[in-house]
């Protein structure tokens, strides 16, 4: 702009020189703009958050991603990384992929297809940028759906917790329904584990299951490093459970976003009383039952700290406190505590229930103001609860879109008439 106007000064009047000199000058601000990595950070950090700050003006320039996939594997705390998803995209107006019929997961336990995505198989279909509902992973399938640079990620917990966990939470369907306990099914696993049955992926290796792995495939070392090498090449990043905090510090890494962006309550937990403590026994027959699952655990586990590792272990700790801190200073402002399902005061806030386990949720606090209750309330609000926000909030876009779509039709159906030959 500067060149332009010392043109004007110059009364240079000719206008194939100015549009000569405006578009040079163009072209070195393009050049400069783009000298820095390609993800640059965009936020707009307000004065009161110093902190947010501090932490952006630390940080290499980059750019938030905004397409992202993420595998939501069962019992795993994967409902907690959904809702940090949800927020992220609502706040950010992104659009969801979301299961058809206003289901709560795309068809699972089938093998995932494109067509189970709401508005796939219109003729306007949507750009999708966040996909994160329970599915059985197909690559190619998922590929169809998402945008060629998206992320892709995925949780895996310890197989042994992980199977104590969905006993529990899924004791009433039929491959554990007859079992007296978890002990007395891993004695002869086979009396009542039926892989026939449309509920047999909850039964064994479910993380393999929903990886979209072939557990019918012979269990040997082979075999094992195969599937190892097929999750790595298919996802950036696997997160672990057990280390939930130091994987929500290598999530906001990888994606380039801020401390507030994955502050997270935990969501779908079960009270303390239907836990069990299990014995050397119990857990060793989990693992072999569980192989595949256990193999697939401590190689990512493994991986997990290296990374953590290339991250700095050191850092990772400050960080790790940080979020903490500002975990326990959101709750202050939020929380009135955590209680059983028959105590929560807003019934929109209740969870889901299951099985044997009681899936706790919370009661917010009164008089909070109307933008801290807003946040509050998406920090609880259950994964159905959300899913059914977000689908009557994209429902109404979509309809926005297509009659946008169908009146910019209409009036390039009327100027391609007017160009047409009078008949007279």
């Amino acid at each position: 702009m500067t060149l332009l106007w010392r043109c004007h000064r110059w009364k240079i009047r000719s206008l194939t020189q100015s549009y000569i000199v405006f578009t040079v000058t163009g072209m070195i601000f393009i050049m400069v703009l783009y000298q820095n990595p390609v993800r640059r950070c965009q936020y707009e950090v307000s004065s009161s958050n110093i902190s947010n700050r501090k932490e952006l003006q630390e940080r290499p320039s980059c750019r938030p991603l905004t397409h992202i996939f993420f595998l939501k594997t069962h019992k795993t705390g994967s409902s907690t990384i959904m809702n940090i998803l949800f927020r992220f995209g609502e706040s950010h107006n992104l659009m969801f992929a979301l299961p058809t019929q206003n289901l709560a997961q795309f068809y699972y336990p089938y093998d995932f297809r494109a067509e189970f995505v709401e508005s796939f198989i219109t003729r306007i279909r949507p750009n999708y940028d966040i996909m994160c509902h329970h599915l059985r992973f197909q690559l190619t399938e998922v590929e169809r759906v998402m945008p060629t640079d998206t992320f892709y990620f995925t949780i895996m917990r310890n197989p042994v917790s992980l199977m104590e966990s969905s006993f529990s939470y899924y004791k009433s369907m039929d491959i554990f329904m007859k079992a007296k306990s978890l002990e007395d099914f891993l004695k002869n696993p086979y009396k009542y584990y039926n892989k026939t049955s449309i509920t047999h992926s909850y039964g064994k290796n479910i993380m393999a299951y929903d990886l979209g792995l072939d557990r019918i495939q012979a269990q040997t070392p082979k075999y094992f490093k195969v599937a190892k090498k097929t999750i790595e090449a298919a996802f950036d990043l696997v997160l672990i459970t057990e280390y939930f905090d130091e994987s929500l510090i290598l999530l906001k890494d990888a994606l380039c976003w801020s401390f507030d962006d994955v502050l997270s309550f935990p969501l779908n937990s079960r009270n303390v009383t239907s836990r069990k403590v299990l014995s050397e026994e119990t857990q060793e027959k989990i693992k072999t039952w569980n192989q595949l699952d256990w193999q697939l655990y401590v190689y990512f586990n493994t991986s997990f700290w290296e990374k953590v590792d290339a991250f700095g272990r050191d850092r990772m700790q400050s960080e790790v406190q940080e979020l903490r801190r500002r975990r326990a200073a959101q709750s202050e402002v939020c929380l009135q505590g955590q209680v059983d399902p028959s105590k929560i005061n807003d019934k929109l806030l209740k969870p889901f229930q299951a099985g044997y386990s009681r899936i706790l949720g919370y009661n917010l606090k009164t008089g909070l103001q109307k933008s801290e209750r807003l946040l509050c309330r998406q920090l609880v609000t259950p994964e159905i609860q959300y899913t059914e926000i977000l689908s009557k909030k994209q429902y109404k876009q979509e309809k926005y879109r297509i009659a946008k779509y169908n009146s910019y039709r209409r009036q390039h159906i009327r100027r391609q008439w007017a160009l047409l030959p009078k008949q007279g």
